[in-house]
């Protein structure tokens, strides 16, 4: 069953149509991967969905709700968590400070923003998540000095102190060395297991093809194919696609 749901979605910047009329399904309890060349739109319809960018038509429903044109705090409050392609934390706070605001947010920034310090619950919470991360013995460190691998853990951690529904990883893997790319893959193993719901934009097509149950392709702002990974890895319109890309993508999907 559909628990996320995008239905002719376009959107213009400009003179450039970066969506056109796109639709995608991803089913309650299942990692979806979202992939295809450079330029198709991909994170676009990502901020399309979590209210960072306006849809010029088309629909976003969420559990049957319509979220279309709702604002991003609105979006994460219905139970959408995302990560960004370019990691947000706050470099000089600390790891657990980082972890502290999002516990605060979850009653609302003016009232967290006005309270001298975090509770032993609030505490106990964000280092439970930092260790199932695996980075709770980087807790005083400050933020700006994590490996940009130990940054995505810190961020996946941050999402997950509001306990979304939906996950949406923009990228875990990209620039991110072997060992943690395998533990970014144990943690979303591990927490779909416990039912959390995943869609993945990802470059690394050996990430992808592991660990997503389906797979959809994106070309020029349009879904081109959903299927398996199988079944995409196979389509003669995907290589056509990634050819359009370059030869180094093209590559990344033939040999996944």
């Amino acid at each position: 069953m559909s628990i996320l749901s995008v239905t002719g979605v376009s959107r213009a910047f400009g003179g450039v149509q970066a969506l056109q009329a796109c639709s995608l399904e991803v089913d309650e309890g299942s990692i979806a991967g979202l992939i295809g060349p450079n330029g198709s739109g991909k994170t676009t319809l990502f901020n399309v969905v979590t209210g960072y960018v306006r849809a010029d038509q088309g629909a976003v429903r969420f559990r049957d709700e319509d979220i279309t044109g709702l604002r991003p705090n609105q979006v994460f409050a219905r139970g959408i968590g995302r990560t960004f392609q370019l990691t947000r934390i706050f470099e000089r706070l600390s790891v657990l400070e980082n972890m502290l605001v999002a516990t605060q947010r979850q009653e609302g920034w003016l009232r967290g923003l006005t309270r001298s310090k975090s509770s032993a619950e609030e505490v106990a919470t964000a280092l439970e998540l930092l260790d199932f991360v695996g980075i709770a013995e980087l807790a005083e460190l400050q933020a700006g000095a994590l490996s940009y691998g130990q940054r995505k853990l810190l961020e996946l951690a941050y999402v997950l102190v509001a306990d979304p529904q939906v996950i949406l990883l923009d990228e875990p893997a990209g620039g991110v060395n072997l060992t943690l790319i395998n533990r970014i893959a144990e943690k979303i193993r591990a927490l779909n297991a416990q039912g959390k719901t995943f869609l993945i934009v990802e470059h690394n097509m050996e990430f992808v093809m592991s660990l997503c149950d389906r797979v959809t392709v994106m070309h020029q702002g349009c879904n081109l194919v959903s299927g398996t990974p199988e079944e995409v890895r196979r389509d003669p319109k995907v290589l056509d696609a990634y050819l359009g890309g370059g030869e180094e993508e093209f590559e990344g999907v033939a040999g996944a």
